[in-house]
């Protein structure tokens, strides 16, 4: 949240506690965990952490795949989000989910015969995303464009200066161990989503 939070202005940033929002969204969440009486702790921990990712992270992966593919006139199907599996693997034990140093061990077993143990045991890749400077230069011409116009919805959350030294700033962002969900790229193009977001329904 600080990447995002470091473009806002100070009067934004003091009129509104963001981490206690942001501790309340997750405590929600985590309350209304699916639980099993017979879970340990640590497994107990594994289903909170599985019940998070199912509520937050796929839905915005299944989000942008439905909404990337309709916008090319495709319906595209994800058949391992299929709520049937999703529900029976729920209740599957963490140490038949995890064996010999293998993540995803059931759906690898169940390829066993059927695909090469060249795919079955090749290491996971990506969320597929597109890194390229021209995309960010791309983004960063929208966003210094969006920052000259002062009618823009964003000046009211936005500081101009931190937004403007962070597109001066070099292109090492520091990019966190899960890739670059939060690199510059994707925090710029999340901006100028906001603004649009904020002109259509404020």
């Amino acid at each position: 949240m600080n990447a995002r939070r470091s473009f806002l202005r100070t009067d934004v940033l003091d009129a509104l506690d963001l981490d206690a929002y942001a501790q309340a969204a997750y405590d929600a969440s985590v309350a209304q965990t699916p639980r099993c009486a017979a879970d340990s702790p640590e497994e107990a921990r594994r289903r909170e952490i599985a019940w998070l990712n199912l509520r937050w992270f796929m839905q915005t992966l299944l989000d942008r795949m439905d909404r990337a593919s309709m916008a090319s006139c495709l319906e595209a199907r994800v058949p391992f989000a299929d709520h049937r599996i999703l529900e029976y693997v729920w209740n599957i034990p963490w140490g038949m989910k995890y064996r010999n140093a293998a993540v995803k061990y059931i759906l690898r077993a169940a390829g066993r015969g059927w695909l090469p143990d060249s795919v079955l045991y090749r290491a996971k890749s990506p969320y597929p995303k597109t890194y390229n400077p021209a995309y960010e230069k791309l983004l960063a011409e929208r966003m210094r464009d969006l920052l000259a116009s002062p009618n823009e919805p964003l000046h009211n959350y936005v500081c101009r200066k931190k937004a403007e030294d962070f597109l001066a700033a070099p292109a090492d962002y520091g990019k966190p161990w899960y890739g670059q969900l939060m690199a510059a790229p994707q925090r710029i193009a999340w901006f100028l989503q906001l603004n649009s977001w904020l002109r259509r329904y404020f």
